[in-house]
């Protein structure tokens, strides 16, 4: 059942893909901002209370009805895999930009290239190049492959029913939304940000060892031992390393943004990356969802014999 709903979610995300902007997160989302508004007073116990108030009802809701459903009928209960699947999962996310971008840097279109990086991102694009698009675009259709896709995709299949593919997509939301604090006093959302890092600790290096199999495995493995701590984000770094390394492009290296320049780390020992990469990562990210659609037939199979 685990293996038929991804490839079920995976095929319907791709015939009728689902925006970024859906009621369900909205509600969600407001029901956030209502913890945030009752339960922050600025101290780090009040944020723990606040995320498990915030994920531990949707979370069991989702699992009463799974097992609800499966006492009633099976295929009851993996169409709700397959709906929960699609709600929390997103490869077109960074797909349809990733073409858009391909495309509009094939025909020319530098203008058009930049305004769906823009979109895609929320960072300046006006003065960025060609190779610097192309560069930027594979870094954050990594990251996003990782975020709506693979991490996902692992809580799914380790916890029953779709419980994890809801931990994950909240949790990920609640580090976004409580996390990114710029305030050093305000410690409420010091808790999301550490569950997202608890939660990304094994998929991330998971992930990073698929690419490495999938693609350039020396250099992969070369470069998240030696440049992923560099980056900023160190699970980010070893995504981007591995991933850089695996389809021998460099990422990362500085950008112009704002007339100014932004100097960033250097990530893999390929060549300068240019529109033809922008495939290349694509292919990347869909040789690495066959390997591990793969791995779940086998633990099912596994499973089935034992």
């Amino acid at each position: 059942m685990t293996l038929l709903s991804l490839i079920v979610a995976l095929a319907l995300e791709q015939f009728r893909p689902l925006g970024n902007r859906n009621r369900v997160w909205h509600l969600f989302i407001r029901y956030a901002n209502h913890l945030e508004r009752t339960l922050n007073a600025g101290s780090n116990r009040h944020g723990v209370a606040a995320w498990f108030a915030a994920i531990l009802p949707p979370v069991l809701v989702t699992l009463g009805v799974y097992w609800a459903l499966h006492k009633v009928s099976p295929a009851l209960a993996l169409a709700w895999n397959v709906l929960v699947l699609y709600l929390t999962m997103g490869f077109r996310h960074f797909s349809s930009a990733f073409s858009e971008i391909s495309q509009a840097l094939a025909e020319g279109r530098d203008l058009d290239a930049r305004t769906t990086l823009a979109q895609w991102t929320g960072q300046p694009t006006a003065e960025l190049s060609v190779n610097e698009i192309s560069r930027l675009a594979i870094e954050q259709g990594v990251v996003d492959s990782y975020r709506h896709v693979f991490g996902t995709m692992f809580w799914f299949v380790l916890l029953p029913g779709p419980t994890g593919a809801v931990l994950y997509r909240l949790a990920l939301m609640l580090g976004q939304k409580w996390g990114d604090r710029q305030q050093e006093e305000d410690r409420f959302g010091r808790f999301a940000s550490r569950a997202v890092a608890w939660l990304d600790y094994l998929p991330v290096r998971l992930t990073a060892a698929s690419f490495a199999v999938m693609g350039d495995f020396e250099d992969a493995v070369y470069c998240w031992r030696s440049q992923a701590r560099t980056w900023g984000n160190y699970a980010n770094g070893i995504l981007l390393a591995s991933a850089a390394g695996a389809i021998g492009v460099k990422l990362g290296d500085p950008l112009r943004q704002d007339y100014t320049v932004k100097f960033r780390p250097e990530l893999g020992v390929g060549d300068e990356a240019d529109p033809n990469y922008l495939k290349s990562a694509v292919g990347l990210v869909w040789r690495t969802v066959l390997l591990w659609l793969a791995l779940v037939f086998l633990i099912s199979l596994a499973q089935q014999l034992g």
